[in-house]
């Protein structure tokens, strides 16, 4: 990663044309995830999570449920249970709780930390 350059100062205070050196402090680079979660959010075609209050989502390999969670009212569900970078695809589905009505199906791929269901 690169450095970015920035214009040199020129102090006023300290005589015409004298030059301040500064050096930037760059923030340790990335290397793992930053959610130690599988994090699902649901959000409109804007990106705007949706008020998810009452429902939950269900995550399965195959015919087999591996975890169950409620979303919050912000449009997050977290699964506990399911350590990122993902290692398996897993499917989602979203149900509301009041009548178990499913409403969305998603297919999550591996080596992901979180995970956008659009609409």
């Amino acid at each position: 990663m690169a450095a970015r350059i920035r214009p040199t100062l020129k102090s006023p205070s300290k005589g015409k044309g004298k030059v301040i050196k500064r050096t930037a402090q760059l923030a340790p680079q990335q290397f793992g995830p930053i959610l130690s979660r599988l994090t699902v959010v649901w959000v409109n075609e804007e990106g705007i999570p949706f008020n998810t209050t009452g429902f939950f989502a269900r995550l399965s390999r195959g015919n087999t449920v591996v975890s169950t969670a409620n979303f919050d009212r912000f449009g997050v569900v977290r699964f506990n249970n399911i350590t990122t970078l993902t290692t398996a695809t897993f499917t989602l589905r979203i149900f509301r709780s009041a009548d178990g009505a499913l409403f969305r199906t998603r297919t999550i791929p591996s080596g992901v930390e979180t995970f956008a269901v659009i609409g």
